[in-house]
């Protein structure tokens, strides 16, 4: 990867463009089946650029709770895209709503001074609920449930490799129905940096400008967009990221932590006390970190099986969480 950045050829992207960062745009267009895709720094920076292309302020947008777009992104979707967020519950499983609750929180249309819902906030894989995937069948139901309210579609999918690998779908048919998608170069994929967001010819000419707008506008992308071409190259290896986080989840569970199961390469553990477990993980020289209600730990292409068994060794010597 460091190879292909220092070979890179480039030009610059805020004038006439650069040639490698329009291969990897033209690339993910074609994996994603969107007309055409965009090229940001940051996955933060595409979701926000979806949303103000698709919201005016003061519209309504649903998303599953915990989504990244209500949590973790410094509450960009309000601020910025000027949106009132209304978090749907996991009813369908976790990080997933029911197609029902979409037509029920979306509402039907109101006085002019009541609130408009304008746009549903997909997220595939959900992060917080764990990485947990959005099966086809489903995502099709919630397509479908947003249409028929009048609901615009984002589709959150920095983590949509890990969903397409372990459902064994193609990216695209993660993406079937929706208006807007992002996706991350560097969650599982091991790019340095760097997102694509896509959809229709006409998006994306406007997301340039919102993109440099965002103080997104870069000079000679191309040494980084090197790294995310060989990052796709890469995608069948979360194959072996989400073997190592079964294993690491059956071992755990096996030593009496209260694991859940892993749809791909997050492992969650329950504990009331996070901070204290995370602590002593640390001085057995295993990296995690707080995550909610409990202990998150990831793997990822710099993990191996080796590192997972040492891991196992490690919080085998551990008091169990309670």
């Amino acid at each position: 990867m460091r190879e292909a950045m220092a070979h890179a050829d480039v030009g610059d992207d805020v004038l006439d463009g650069d040639p490698t960062l329009a291969a990897l745009q033209s690339r993910v267009a074609e994996l994603l089946g969107v007309e055409a895709a965009l090229w940001t720094p940051t996955g933060c920076m595409a979701n926000t650029i979806a949303l103000m292309w698709h919201l005016e302020r003061g519209d309504r947008f649903l998303a599953p709770v915990g989504a990244h777009v209500l949590e973790a992104e410094l509450g960009t979707s309000a601020w910025l895209a000027g949106g009132l967020p209304a978090p749907l519950p996991w009813s369908a499983g976790p990080g997933r709503p029911d197609p029902k609750d979409v037509i029920t929180t979306a509402g039907v249309a109101g006085p002019y001074f009541g609130l408009r819902s304008r746009l549903l906030c997909l997220e595939n894989t959900h992060n917080a609920a764990g990485g947990a995937v959005t099966p086809v069948g489903e995502h099709v139901a919630l397509v479908e449930a947003a249409r028929s309210a009048g609901l615009r579609i984002h589709l959150d999918g920095a983590r949509l490799w890990h969903a397409a690998v372990a459902l064994d779908v193609s990216p695209s048919t993660l993406v079937a129905g929706v208006d807007t998608v992002s996706v991350c170069l560097s969650k599982g994929l091991g790019a340095p940096m760097g997102s694509v967001v896509g959809g229709s010819a006409e998006f994306v000419s406007a997301a340039w400008r919102l993109r440099k707008m965002l103080g997104g506008g870069i000079r000679q992308g191309g040494v980084v967009g090197a790294a995310g071409l060989v990052a796709l190259d890469q995608r069948d290896a979360l194959r072996d990221d989400h073997a190592n986080a079964t294993r690491l989840a059956d071992g755990l569970r096996e030593q009496g932590w209260l694991v859940s199961t892993p749809d791909t390469n997050i492992v969650l553990v329950t504990t009331p006390e996070p901070g204290p477990v995370v602590g002593k993980l640390a001085d057995a020289g295993v990296a995690a970190v707080p995550f909610g209600p409990g202990v998150r730990f990831v793997t990822h292409r710099d993990v191996s099986r080796d590192d997972v068994e040492a891991v196992l060794e490690r919080t085998a010597a551990l008091p169990v969480p309670s």
